[in-house]
């Protein structure tokens, strides 16, 4: 099978990427210089990862004429924050993502998520209680400023992250450039069955983020399901001589939906493109899909009179409220 997805703009964009959330400074420059030698072609960014610059060096040292690489090689990815959702943030935080990993374009730029903070330089506004100040800028005005970026050339392609299918329809209604990628949490937990139909009707791509449940995230709770032990997994690992990690990341292309694993160990980032030597069995994959539990892992929670409630759910535009 290709290892690489095909955008409705008839560009390439592989199946397997390098994630750098939640990389540490001081590691995630390495990282991606491991990726690109074991055979990364797509590294996955947003600003407020914190590390672009980072990010930038490695990408520095890699791509360009005399080096391993060129630049045309490598699909690189990255995000707006919340707090730049205004049409005339847009561009500047781009040109500012372009300095930090040292580019002259990105292949593709993404909302990060539909819901704006509070306009400004602080990534995460808040009132004095510690509640995040919020903003009401619609994304469809926010997505006219994305378009702009494609027509100047400093974009190849732009996409949404964490919305869900009515306000990919309500982009879609108004968009003159349509949006290439959805990039939302998805894992045998949370198969996104019927989100990723929608996207293949209307000729996006699904990327798959925290495709092996995220297990070093800050909000763990102690409860909650392990997929890295999960038994139907564990018993492919065992049948393909593979992990449970590569079965889980296997399933995914297999569906045609690109994944961003991270990692900064260099044998994990090694094994995490290894899925393209085996293929798993129409029973299989369906019993992977079958797992699912409508389980997500990436909701930001905030704690409000000793309950733990997510930090985002009052906003008008808040993705998660709607089924998918």
């Amino acid at each position: 099978m290709n290892d690489f997805a095909v955008l409705n703009t008839g560009r390439k964009m592989p199946l397997i990427g390098l994630g750098t959330w939640k990389s540490e400074p001081g590691k995630v420059k390495q990282a991606v210089v491991w990726a690109l030698e074991a055979g990364y072609r797509h590294i996955d960014c947003a600003s407020i990862y914190g590390n672009e610059v980072e990010v930038g060096e490695a990408l520095q040292e890699m791509l360009g004429p005399d080096k391993p690489l060129r630049r045309e090689d490598v699909f690189i990815t990255s995000k707006l924050w919340n707090n730049r959702h205004h049409p005339e943030d847009v561009e500047p935080s781009l040109l500012k993502t372009l300095k930090d990993l040292k580019l002259e374009y990105l292949d593709l730029y993404l909302i990060h998520w539909p819901y704006a903070f509070q306009r400004g330089d602080v990534p995460f506004p808040r009132k004095e209680d510690g509640t995040l100040l919020y903003d009401d800028t619609d994304y469809k005005v926010t997505w006219a400023a994305m378009e702009k970026l494609v027509e100047k050339g400093l974009v190849r392609s732009i996409g949404l992250s964490n919305f869900n299918s009515r306000q990919i329809d309500d982009i879609l209604s108004v968009a003159s450039i349509k949006p290439t990628v959805l990039q939302v949490e998805s894992h045998p937990y949370l198969a996104q069955v019927d989100l990723l139909a929608h996207c293949r009707d209307r000729g996006l791509v699904m990327t798959a983020y925290s495709p092996l449940g995220s297990p070093d995230r800050a909000w763990k709770h102690p409860d909650e399901p392990v997929l890295l032990q999960e038994p139907a997994v564990l018993s492919l690992a065992e049948k393909y001589k593979k992990s449970p990690a590569q079965i889980m990341l296997r399933w995914q292309t297999q569906r045609g939906v690109v994944t961003i694993p991270k990692s900064v160990t260099d044998s994990r980032i090694k094994e995490n493109i290894q899925v393209f030597d085996f293929t798993l069995e129409a029973e299989e994959m369906k019993s992977i899909t079958a797992l699912d539990r409508g389980w997500r892992y990436i909701v930001p929670m905030i704690e409000v009179e000793g309950k733990r409630v997510p930090r985002d759910a009052g906003h008008p535009y808040y993705p998660f409220n709607d089924p998918y």
